[in-house]
Formats: structure tokens, C-alpha cells, sequence
């Protein structure tokens, strides 16, 4: 890892950490009512992955449809795959987490189903900031943060017991392993951007204030799982034991403070 590497990671990691401890605490006592009230807004998100930054699954797959007739002319065919399998990636993530939804509430799922938290609006109005900046820098650090490292579906694919929690493992292990290694093909595109200190300040920055958002948006959706004040006591933590080291940056730290 370089050293403007581990900046960006240095930036962004206690705050993912947070997010699976949030993640964490919940399961370890969530009812049928709380996993419903999640699901309905993880399921806005994976309709709407990355709000402010890409256009949502029905706008992106419209846009790939017009550019079709430019495959081999104006885009080179690797890239349309490589978005069309993003987008069918997507949408499995959907397809999944719908299954346990449905299976928790007897009934298939409306549309009616999905909900945008106001904490999730906040995160979208301050991703688009940051992409309407004009900034490659803040651009790129939208998409660094994308997914806060997985730690959500790291935390799911733990989960054991009861039928519920076997459901929700299994949906978590499949989108685990389509985002865990996201952020690190974030990171070299960032790093390409970086010309020097003040590039540099201003990218982790701009992942410092949109990881802190993500926190506010999952302890809105993870409802009672950690205060404020406990999050940022986490986050601390976090920080202290990231610049400590000796240990490993995906297992992390969830549950060990």
C-alpha cells in the first residue's frame, strides 16, 4: 500500500468500522418489525445505489440501451460489459434482500416496499454536491466511499440461528463478495488524481465528510443500535487503533471495542 493509499484509507476506514458495529449491535438484538423497517430502506439504495453519483438502476440500464448501437465504435466492449455486469450486480442485491423481505412479511413486494430515510436524502444532496463541484478530486472520492467497504454485508454474512438470519447470511455472503474489494479499485483511480498535499487534503476531506454522513444514515436505518455519542467514541476508537496497526484492515475491529 502507498502511503497516499493508506491516507485515503486512513480517512474513510474508522467510519466504515462504525458502520459495522452499528450493523452489529442491531442484529444482535433486532426484532421482525426492525429488520422489516431496514430492509425497506437498504432496498431504496439498491434500487438507487450510490444516489447523486450514478442514476439509479431504470436510468442507468436506459442509458445502456441508447449507447448500444456505439459498442466497438465510441465504447469499447469490456466497458459495456463491465457496466452491464455492475448493473446486473445490482439488481441481484435487490432480488435478494426483496426474498427476505418477502419472507418476513407473507406477502410479495410493491414498490410501495422501497423508502428513502431522510438521513440517506442527506447523503445523496451531499454526494451531488461534491460531483457538481467540477472537482475530479471530490468525484472520485463519491466513488471511494461507495458501499462504506461492505462493512453492512460483512456484519449480515455472519449471521446464524434462526431461518431469518440464515435468509439475510446468505443474501449478505453473495453481495459481500461483489463489493469487498470496490473500494480498493476506487482507490487507484483516486490516487491517479492526486497531484500533491493540497489534492491530497481535499480528497480526504471530502471522504471524511461523506463517511461521517454514511454513519447518520445507518444509525437512522439501524434504529437504536448506537448513539451519537457512542459512534463517535467508536470512531475514535477506530482511529487510535488504525494508526496502531497489527491487525487486519478487513476483519477490522467490530465487536472488539
Amino acid at each position: 500500500m502507498t502511503a497516499t493509499e493508506h491516507a485515503l484509507l486512513a480517512a474513510a476506514w474508522p467510519y466504515w468500522e462504525a458502520e459495522g458495529e452499528i450493523a452489529r449491535r442491531f442484529y444482535d438484538r433486532a426484532s421482525e418489525e426492525d429488520h422489516v423497517f431496514y430492509l425497506k430502506a437498504q432496498l431504496w439504495k439498491e434500487l438507487n445505489p450510490v444516489d447523486g453519483y450514478f442514476n439509479g438502476l431504470h436510468r442507468e440500464l436506459a442509458a445502456l440501451v441508447e449507447c448500444f448501437p456505439e459498442v466497438d465504435r465510441t465504447i469499447p466492449r469490456r466497458e459495456f460489459h463491465f457496466r452491464l455486469t455492475q448493473l446486473a450486480d445490482e439488481f441481484n442485491h435487490y432480488a435478494l434482500l426483496a426474498d427476505v423481505f418477502e419472507h418476513i412479511v407473507g406477502r410479495p413486494i410493491s414498490p410501495d416496499d422501497t423508502v428513502q430515510l431522510p438521513e440517506e436524502k442527506k447523503l445523496g444532496d451531499l454526494r451531488r454536491a461534491h460531483v457538481r463541484s467540477g472537482s475530479p478530486i471530490e468525484r472520485a472520492a463519491v466513488g471511494f466511499t461507495e458501499g462504506g467497504g461492505a462493512r453492512l454485508f460483512r456484519e449480515g454474512a455472519k449471521l446464524a440461528g434462526s431461518a431469518l438470519n440464515e435468509m439475510t447470511a446468505r443474501a449478505m455472503q453473495v453481495i459481500y463478495d461483489d463489493e469487498r474489494d470496490h473500494y480498493k479499485e476506487m482507490a487507484r483511480e483516486a490516487v491517479s488524481l492526486i497531484g500533491g498535499e493540497d489534492d491530497l487534503a481535499r480528497m480526504t476531506g471530502a471522504i471524511r465528510a461523506i463517511s461521517d454522513q454514511r454513519v447518520s444514515m445507518r444509525r437512522e436505518m439501524f434504529r437504536g443500535a448506537m448513539t451519537e455519542d457512542e459512534t463517535q467514541a467508536f470512531v475514535e476508537a477506530a482511529e487510535r487503533a488504525f494508526a496502531g496497526g497489527g491487525f487486519d484492515l478487513d476483519e477490522g475491529i467490530a465487536g472488539r471495542v
